[in-house]
């Protein structure tokens, strides 16, 4: 990835947070809609250097933590089957179900395989006429072009055994439900730039307007993140609600239209349940009638399966921003990536993975910021003092 440590430096970095903490004049609550961002944010340690200016706290921005119990059960029952080759990308086959996981399953003797693509999938099917490929199609709206355009290819090419298994959610619906919650605290929103490079950001303008919050399309480095936080606190001290596009190097208002234009030729909006939130309606992508051959749900009769989620994951209440995921009582004592209770835990993009992969285990150590101190660079005890660098670590998946 070129310009990478120009997105990290730590004079900028340092810059940014001056400008958020100068101008902020009471605390403000900021809640980011997307796992690559979480994972940001946490591992940099924005949280600490933002002292009382703003809080973060983090939404269902990962696609993999919002897939309901109910379509993991969904998705073991149809890889267990002797006559299927299953499917997926990599970050599902360890989210738990009520009784195993993917890789559990193929451990047990199910054809399950990890693909890079569902056009992959696809090319599987055809060199497999004897065997009934499903792809797992999860994601939001980032993910829906390639796999609509697999599915409009397996028509084109008549490949009959050939299908998916949709759990695509969309994001502004779930944007509404936290807004129109009882205990809603999200003063302004950080938009998922990878989200916006496809659809834009129209959908999120009667959003700002309706609701009177501001809302930031943001990229993933620490730059943009600051950056992004900058642009939500100015707004707010300036009383406005609009929609401002901090990640300009990728990001149009209206997108990638031919993308869009895929998405609607093969799937429609339906109400989809999210883990932790419910049914929120028309916030689901579903396959249009006239592909209905490719939908698994369908084909291999699966609706009748139902599950509960488990009592000791509150994976719910971190996904909503009630709570942050050390606060759960489960979190690095019941529930660890090894012996995960949620998906939050075990998913790249979880807010529960974040925590327990940069060592912030004890609710305990939270300070006024309502954060558990990181093991590796504890907070200062003075939040006005100069900050330490934001910069290094790894890359977040955009």
């Amino acid at each position: 990835m070129r310009y990478l440590s120009e997105y990290r430096d730590p004079k900028l970095a340092r810059s940014l947070v001056r400008r958020i903490r100068s101008e902020a004049t009471r605390r403000w609550t900021l809640m980011e809609v997307c796992g690559g961002q979480t994972h940001t944010i946490v591992r940099q340690g924005i949280h600490d250097v933002l002292g009382d200016s703003v809080e973060m706290i983090h939404g269902p921005g990962c696609p993999v933590c919002v897939t309901p119990l109910e379509q993991i059960d969904r998705a073991l029952h149809v890889a267990s089957r002797p006559d299927v080759i299953f499917t997926s990308f990599g970050d599902m086959l360890r989210v738990p179900g009520s009784a195993c996981d993917l890789f559990q399953v193929r451990a047990r003797g199910g054809d399950v395989r990890i693909v890079y693509s569902p056009l992959d999938a696809l090319d599987l099917a055809r060199q497999n006429p004897d065997r009934e490929v499903v792809f797992f199609a999860v994601g939001f709206e980032t993910t829906a072009p390639a796999n609509a355009m697999a599915v409009w290819q397996a028509a084109r090419l008549g490949v009959r055994n050939f299908s998916v298994l949709v759990s695509h959610v969309t994001v502004p619906p779930a944007m509404v439900a936290l807004l129109e919650a009882a205990d809603n605290r999200v003063q302004a929103f950080l938009a998922a730039g990878h989200v916006c490079t496809v659809m834009g950001w129209t959908e999120y303008e009667p959003l700002a307007r309706r609701f009177r919050v501001p809302i930031i399309v943001t990229g993933f480095e620490p730059l943009d993140i600051l950056e992004g936080i900058w642009m939500a606190v100015r707004q707010l001290e300036e009383g406005r609600h609009e929609v401002e596009n901090q990640y300009v190097r990728s990001v149009r208002r209206e997108g990638n239209v031919p993308a869009q234009d895929v998405v609607s030729r093969v799937f429609e909006l339906v109400d989809r349940g999210w883990r932790g939130i419910g049914t929120i309606p028309a916030s689901g992508l579903g396959l249009r009638p006239e592909f209905s051959d490719y939908d698994a749900e369908l084909k291999f009769d699966l609706r009748h399966i139902e599950a509960r989620e488990s009592e000791d994951c509150m994976a719910g209440d971190v996904l909503r921003g009630r709570i942050k995921p050390m606060e759960c009582p489960s979190f690095g004592i019941v529930c660890t990536p090894e012996r995960p209770l949620g998906a939050p835990m075990v998913s790249s993009e979880g807010a529960c993975a974040a925590y327990y992969s940069y060592g912030r285990f004890s609710a305990h150590e939270e300070g006024s910021a309502g954060t558990a101190a990181p093991r590796h660079h504890p907070s200062p005890d003075d939040t006005r003092q100069e900050p330490a660098p934001v910069a290094g670590g790894g890359t977040s998946r955009a």
